[in-house]
């Protein structure tokens, strides 16, 4: 389980940081469409190769989801958020030195020209809108064996869509480790509080209509 949700973190910080330091590298004449689309392919790949194993979490915020939905039992908790977090150094470390710091390694960023409450709640939005669809997957048991695909889908959608006002983090490792190996830690407190609020929000949905 901790190595399945290590390798599973680090490849998702890899796809979704190296796609930003590439873009930043070729001006970004690359585009949007290539930063959306690396996570959700590194997600939905990730998904198929542990679910089984970890249930697939490579998020802080979706442990906390599970924890607060009763998926999780609280005596694995630091087991999977140490995975996580080994798992996205390492992860940043591979794309410092072998792809290129541009970008702040790739760092979240959010767009400062909205207000602030904005830029929390789209920050929030998103990550509901992941852990939601997270937990109708498991409750549906794979959902038609299409469960990994639609949560790389609904990653990928929410960077494309919202990323512009918040970053579209939604996952506190993937953003924390570009942010302390570049330095560039100052939006942290955005991601270390919007995200675990949205998946908490939907974990609270969820029990309340499926009671365990």
């Amino acid at each position: 389980m901790f190595l399945a949700e290590t390798v599973g973190t680090f490849v998702v910080v890899v796809l979704a940081t190296a796609s930003v330091v590439i873009d930043a590298r070729y001006g970004n004449k690359i585009g949007l469409w290539f930063v959306a689309l690396c996570p959700a392919v590194a997600v939905a790949a990730m998904v198929y190769a542990f679910a089984k194993t970890s249930m697939a979490h490579f998020n802080p915020a979706v442990t906390i989801g599970f924890l607060i939905s009763r998926h999780l039992s609280r005596g694995l908790l630091v087991l999977y958020l140490s995975s996580q977090a080994l798992g996205a150094l390492l992860g940043s470390l591979f794309v410092k030195y072998a792809i290129g710091s541009q970008a702040h390694l790739g760092a979240n960023a959010p767009n400062y020209s909205f207000p602030i409450p904005l830029i929390f709640f789209i920050e929030v939005l998103a990550t509901c809108f992941l852990m939601g669809t997270i937990l109708i997957v498991v409750h549906t048991k794979g959902l038609c064996r299409l469960g990994g695909v639609v949560i790389g889908a609904v990653v990928g959608l929410d960077i494309f869509f919202l990323s512009f006002i918040s970053g579209a983090s939604m996952n506190p490792a993937r953003s924390l480790a570009p942010a302390i190996l570049s330095g560039y830690v100052g939006n942290l407190w955005l991601y270390f509080s919007a995200t675990f609020i949205g998946s908490g929000i939907s974990a609270f949905i969820y029990r309340r209509i499926f009671p365990l």
